[in-house]
């Protein structure tokens, strides 16, 4: 999370959306320096400067979103993350039907704005 913006109007961060994710416990990763994120930890959900204390990176590294949304609050759009892949492809390289079937899929924790509002489709 710490690297991915909008591909459109490169709004950083992007508002993360988990609906399932998976542990490893097994992850075990020496790290040179911690923070390992350098802008904005998605496990503590804050900007790195504004955290009082470092994060836990080693617990942080056992977990993957298997399945969630990343949206652009400023300009609507939302990427699924779909087997722990956000999927960040400009409008015309999406699959419509794809895109639909996820979010059929998930209506029931996908926000409101999303499934009424979301670009480059939503829900009828």
């Amino acid at each position: 999370m710490d690297i991915l913006a909008c591909p459109y109007d490169k709004r950083f961060p992007l508002k993360l959306y988990i609906f399932k994710v998976n542990k490893y416990e097994e992850r075990e990763v020496k790290y040179k320096k911690k923070p390992v994120c350098e802008i904005y930890c998605s496990f503590k959900d804050a900007n790195i400067k504004e955290l009082k204390e470092i994060p836990s990176c080693e617990e942080c590294i056992k977990y993957e979103v298997d399945a969630g949304i990343l949206y652009c609050d400023k300009c609507g759009r939302w990427y699924p993350i779909i087997d722990e892949i956000p999927i960040l492809l400009p409008d015309e390289l999406r699959n419509k039907k794809e895109d639909l079937d996820f979010l059929q899929k998930y209506k029931d924790k996908v926000p409101e704005i999303i499934l009424k509002e979301g670009k480059p489709w939503a829900l009828p």
